[in-house]
């Protein structure tokens, strides 16, 4: 913590917050990955879980990944001031304060876990509290300002919900559930690194190691298009296990050979010509990124629900 973020605090008390100034505190569009992706896992499991067992369970993980938002937003209030996209996030604008935010986060996080654990298993809940360390300690306070592989560590934090939801239903850990993890753990890297050539300045100003800081823009576009290529193979190799089937191979190939094509674009292109287009397909890029996982995790759903009625049994 710096002198940025203790200066931030004491400006908190000028405006009175409101809910949605500590519901943004959870970071509520991670929340949407978080809770689906634990979704898909949960429902991919081969046991039957009982609706409301499955609800508490989703909620109670929804509530942990708020929980690492809301810790990540009282550590990094000094970066979050910095940087454009994140000025107006609840503690840099004033409306909450880091000692807030830290007992939210706390709390939130002995809640999720706890009741995780009572409404399912010990192991989903271990899960999830791994999870929390992993995010707040290992990567936003120690990787994110000391490597340039930070978000590659950093990404397996947002890669463990789908397990945590099969563990949630099984009370374990499979292969299938560990696909699921590697295929949001190998997406990570390009979609961030996407966002950090179209976000320029935003990382050299805070003094964060991202990989177009420390090795250049070039290099990341080259990490983009080798990243990508491991993630294809990755994804439509998961078709021909037991969460895939037709479907799912129709998707993963469609979208990676998109995903391919924008990679392959961004390594072909300079600075002069991003800057000339103002980064359009880098842009492309991250947005198709987006509809990515979701579609992938989206027709790993389908695929479980269509065995569950009987249809590919």
């Amino acid at each position: 913590m710096t002198d940025t973020s203790i200066n931030t605090q004491s400006h908190s008390a000028e405006t009175d917050a409101q809910f949605s100034d500590y519901y943004a505190l959870l970071k509520p569009r991670v929340m949407t990955l978080v809770v689906f992706t634990a979704f898909v896992g949960l429902l991919a499991a081969p046991n039957a879980v009982h609706p409301f067992i499955a609800f508490c369970a989703i909620l109670f993980i929804a509530i942990g990944g708020g929980a690492s938002g809301a810790l990540n937003m009282w550590w990094d209030a000094d970066i979050d001031a910095v940087m454009k996209r994140t000025q107006r996030r609840p503690i840099p604008s004033g409306k909450v304060t880091g000692d807030e935010a830290l007992a939210i986060g706390l709390a939130l996080s002995a809640f999720s876990v706890v009741f995780l654990g009572l409404a399912t298993n010990w192991v989903a809940a271990g899960l999830l509290a791994f999870t929390i360390f992993f995010y707040v300690v290992i990567y936003t306070m120690w990787l994110k300002r000391w490597t340039p592989q930070n978000i590659v560590i950093g990404g397996a934090a947002g890669a463990f919900p789908p397990m945590i939801g099969w563990a949630a239903a099984t009370g374990g850990v499979s292969v299938e559930s560990v696909l699921m993890f590697c295929l949001t753990f190998m997406w990570t890297p390009p979609h961030f690194w996407a966002l950090a050539l179209f976000m320029r300045k935003d990382y050299d100003n805070a003094d964060v190691p991202m990989l177009t800081v420390t090795h250049g823009r070039r290099a990341t576009r080259i990490h983009i298009l080798v990243y990508t290529i491991l993630l294809a193979i990755l994804a439509v190799a998961a078709g021909f296990t037991s969460i895939g089937g037709p479907i799912y191979i129709a998707t993963s190939v469609v979208l990676n050979v998109m995903f391919l094509r924008g990679a392959v674009q961004i390594w072909r292109r300079d600075e002069d010509m991003s800057e000339e287009d103002n980064f359009l397909v880098e842009r492309k890029f991250f947005k198709l990124s987006l509809l990515y996982l979701f579609a992938h995790f989206g027709a790993i759903l389908i695929e479980a629900g269509l065995d569950k009625i009987g249809i590919w049994a």
